[in-house]
């Protein structure tokens, strides 16, 4: 059984850094991705790929960066710069583009906010 379990969020004031954790188990720890928002409204941020190679969305391009730890089944995310409009709940899981997403975890909350 797949569990996806994210952790680091916070409340950090407008310009701060954060580094978000996601450890993966019960399954294969392929090309994966970075999400925020609710369920139904969710929007990919980054995704890295087995070998490493990552792209990411505009807004949080030469901000975010994604890593992977292959030995750990962990995937990070490294937020600089952070604005407001970065409140979201943070979540992994698999790059939707290419697979099946698995169940959710229940998410990291990510507040944003002076």
């Amino acid at each position: 059984q797949v569990q996806l379990v994210e952790s680091g969020g916070g409340l950090v004031q407008p310009g701060g850094s954060l580094r978000l954790s996601c450890v993966v188990s019960g399954s294969r720890f392929d090309t994966m991705a970075w999400y925020r928002g609710a369920p139904g409204r969710r929007e990919r941020i980054a995704t890295i790929t087995s070998r490493g190679v990552t792209d990411y969305v505009d807004s949080v391009k030469d901000r975010f960066t994604i890593s992977r730890d292959n030995a750990k089944n962990t995937m990070y995310l490294q937020m600089n710069s952070l604005k407001p409009e970065d409140t979201a709940v943070y979540y992994c899981n698999a790059d939707w583009r290419y697979t099946t997403t698995h169940p959710w975890g229940q998410g990291t909350q990510v507040t944003v906010s002076s």
